[in-house]
């Protein structure tokens, strides 16, 4: 459960992805691929819709992006993939968008960003693409970034801030500006004729700290749904840290309703990461549920041997890998808990505590793995043949405990 109240929105559809304070947060994605290329971002979106994002995101940059997104799109409906594909528009998506009605009839959602729509005809521009979106009954995001804020805008405020008795200090001016280039934007909107619940917010910064202090500011000013992430979170380790850190705050609080975990990846790395992080994240948090999770000990000099550390790393890709499959015949499945030990100084106690459990033998102990379920000494196992056997216990225990037959677990709650 959250720490705090869920903050109450507005509904946005986007496809068929609810999003709002009456719905799960929704994890989103994003293609690095050459959105030209129609081959390789398919099979990106594949790939990311396939590791659990639901809203996926392309670049709409040039006549050639804008051109392949009906193609992109109708590819992704004939393998059956149907995640909504949201429009990533910057500089010129009023004349992208009127230039190419049937990739405004194809995306599912328009992304703006207020603070490079086009100098001293911003307000013209913006209303073109927003009466694009009302003619195709599409909702849009306005995402103010802090790297390309309303030049204009920042500069009246802080002509305004130094006049002031008492100015305040920059940082807060600079807040103030991207919290008043969003709401602002939005009251534009609806100005032209965009429903309310057509609108969904973010203010994207790079720091955590920062992060924190934006949307907790908009969020009291607005019912829109948030879109919550660091604009530039970083490579590898520090990307997933930050992320985490800003996220999981603003998420405990209530705050956001859609994440992305914008990683920076490594060359040729995967880009299923980020859905990956943001699905952790949120399950860590109790928010959602979507693959069992595996506790394992981080070992010590009782666990000399990495057998222990390569079953945990095997079960958890088994239990990854059986998802998309398990997911539609397993109502329930994605809340198992599942522990893998490697001693029996608290091998025994955690796995006791999840659904299924094995505590593997530690240096100088007695080479036999007892395994629980339900918390409850099932069986001891021996010899070479541990983790294929655990995993047969395991494939049971999920289809006589899930499966139609047997209902779903006296302790597990469906449709998270």
């Amino acid at each position: 459960m959250p720490f705090g109240p869920r903050r109450r929105t507005v509904t946005t559809l986007v496809g068929d992805v609810a999003v709002g304070s009456d719905h799960p947060v929704v994890v989103q994605s994003m293609t690095n691929t050459d959105t030209a290329d129609v081959g390789g971002t398919v099979a990106q979106v594949v790939a990311l819709a396939a590791a659990g994002s639901q809203l996926v995101r392309v670049t709409v940059n040039n006549d050639a992006s804008a051109a392949a997104v009906p193609e992109i799109v109708q590819r992704l409906s004939d393998v059956g993939i149907d995640v909504p594909i949201v429009g990533d528009f910057h500089y010129n998506g009023h004349i992208l968008l009127a230039k190419y009605p049937d990739a405004a009839r194809s995306l599912a959602k328009y992304r703006i960003n207020p603070g490079n729509v086009g100098g001293k005809r911003h307000d013209e521009h913006f209303r073109t693409i927003v009466q694009i979106a009302i003619d195709n009954a599409k909702p849009v995001r306005i995402g103010v970034n802090w790297g390309s804020l309303d030049q204009d805008l920042l500069t009246t405020m802080m002509d305004e801030n130094a006049a002031r008795s008492a100015p305040l200090d920059a940082r807060t001016v600079y807040i103030e500006a991207m919290l008043e280039s969003a709401l602002r934007s939005a009251i534009l909107a609806e100005d032209t004729g965009l429903g309310h619940d057509r609108i969904i917010i973010s203010a994207k910064v790079s720091g955590v700290n920062d992060l924190v202090d934006v949307y907790r500011l908009l969020a009291a000013r607005c019912d829109y749904p948030l879109h919550l992430g660091l604009t530039e979170a970083g490579l590898g380790m520090k990307g997933i840290v930050a992320s985490t850190a800003g996220l999981s705050i603003l998420l405990s609080e209530g705050i956001g309703d859609t994440i992305r975990v914008s990683l920076t990846p490594k060359p040729g790395g995967d880009r299923t990461e980020e859905v990956l992080v943001a699905q952790q994240i949120l399950q860590s948090l109790g928010l959602r549920s979507f693959t069992p999770q595996v506790t394992s000990c981080p070992g010590c000099g009782r666990t000399t041997s990495t057998f222990f550390q390569h079953m945990a790393e095997d079960i958890q890709t088994y239990l990854r890998e059986q998802m998309p499959v398990w997911r539609a015949q397993y109502p329930g499945v994605v809340e198992m808990k599942v522990a893998v030990m490697g001693c029996i100084v608290n091998g025994p106690g955690e796995s006791k505590h999840a659904n299924i459990g094995i505590s593997l033998p530690g240096t100088f102990e007695d080479p036999k793995a007892p395994v629980y379920v339900d918390g409850k000494l099932a069986v001891t196992l021996k010899g070479d043949n541990i983790v294929p056997e655990f995993l047969k216990i395991l494939d049971d225990y999920v289809e006589r405990t899930y499966g139609v037959a047997g209902g779903v677990g006296s302790n597990i709650t469906a449709g998270v």
